[in-house]
């Protein structure tokens, strides 16, 4: 999908434009091979700036060419629904080209861009091309913030659930929150020496105002990786505990088979010692007989039974 935006001069909004025009913002969504064309032919930018950003391993970097520079990021995307959470990566290419020209190339939609064409981001202006890559990093590395909280939410839900019962779903909802999280700090890591590289001010010219918000996005990048390896560190604690417990049940649930297992073997013995073909005295001819053998073999079937509650078998 290929969409144009610009930011009006009068209205200092951002518009929707049918064309490509010097100082507009390109947005490249999963784009077709007529849409590239259309791109490269307007703005003369190198076509595999372009085409290897349709890889959804991409990795985050900063690449110049000719005439252009092509800055990769990873950023958070929510798969499924809304309610589950299920965040994964994926790249973002911000191109900015020597022609005046910024182009987004994303193999999925990218949400994070949706608040530039809404107008929700302050002093954004199409034309100011570095100002719209920081923001763009600053954005990214405020949605890891909001996406690890929702992620944390997840985990403390889940360990309430974990507090009632370990049923099979709910340790794959774990995994799944530990994925996630492997993911996010992989990103981060790789879109922290993205921002280092920048910082530096050689691939890109950075303006006074400029260093302040990469400055910002640096350090929220920063404190994403902290929050990231705090859950890891937390999720990985609840995982051990309940794997822990879970074994120490399946321990107290074998013990107190064994016990029971013990305590019915006495009534077992008797009787095959009083079925076995030998004289067994005077009480053979007793009428209370089975009642008697009965008492007996109970009795000591409880006798041994508090023994074994006494060494906490039971």
């Amino acid at each position: 999908m290929l969409r144009v935006f610009k930011t009006d001069t009068a209205t200092k909004q951002v518009k929707k434009i049918k064309k490509i025009t010097v100082d507009s913002w390109i947005e490249l969504t999963s784009p077709t091979k007529d849409e590239i064309e259309k791109v490269v032919a307007k703005t003369n930018v190198d076509i595999d700036l372009i085409t290897k950003m349709l890889d959804t391993e991409e990795l985050p970097r900063v690449e110049q060419s000719n005439n252009a520079i092509l800055i990769v990021i990873d950023t958070p995307y929510l798969e499924g629904e809304q309610e589950e959470h299920k965040y994964t990566t994926y790249p973002l290419g911000i191109i900015i080209s020597s022609n005046n020209y910024v182009i987004t190339v994303s193999p999925k939609k990218i949400k994070i861009l949706d608040d530039f064409k809404l107008n929700k981001i302050q002093d954004f202006r199409s034309a100011k091309k570095t100002r719209f890559l920081i923001q763009i990093l600053l954005k990214t590395s405020s949605y890891y913030l909001r996406a690890l909280k929702e992620v944390n939410a997840d985990i403390e839900a889940k360990e309430q659930v974990l507090k009632k019962s370990t049923k099979n779903d709910d340790l794959i909802d774990l995994l799944d929150i530990e994925k996630t999280l492997v993911y996010f700090i992989t990103s981060l890591k790789a879109n922290e020496a993205v921002l280092e590289k920048l910082n530096k001010g050689t691939m890109v010219t950075l303006y006074e105002n400029d260093k302040d918000l990469l400055e910002d996005a640096v350090i929220e990048n920063k404190q994403a990786i902290e929050m990231t390896g705090i859950y890891k560190n937390i999720l990985n604690s609840i995982s051990n505990t309940y794997e822990t417990i879970a074994s120490n049940n399946l321990n107290n649930a074998m013990k107190f088979l064994a016990g029971i297992t013990i305590v019915l073997s006495i009534p077992t013995m008797i009787s095959s010692f009083l079925g076995m073909n030998i004289p067994l005295g005077s009480i053979t001819n007793d009428n209370n007989a089975f009642v008697i053998i009965t008492s007996i073999s109970l009795v000591i079937s409880i006798i041994i039974a508090l023994l074994l509650k006494h060494k906490d078998m039971l």
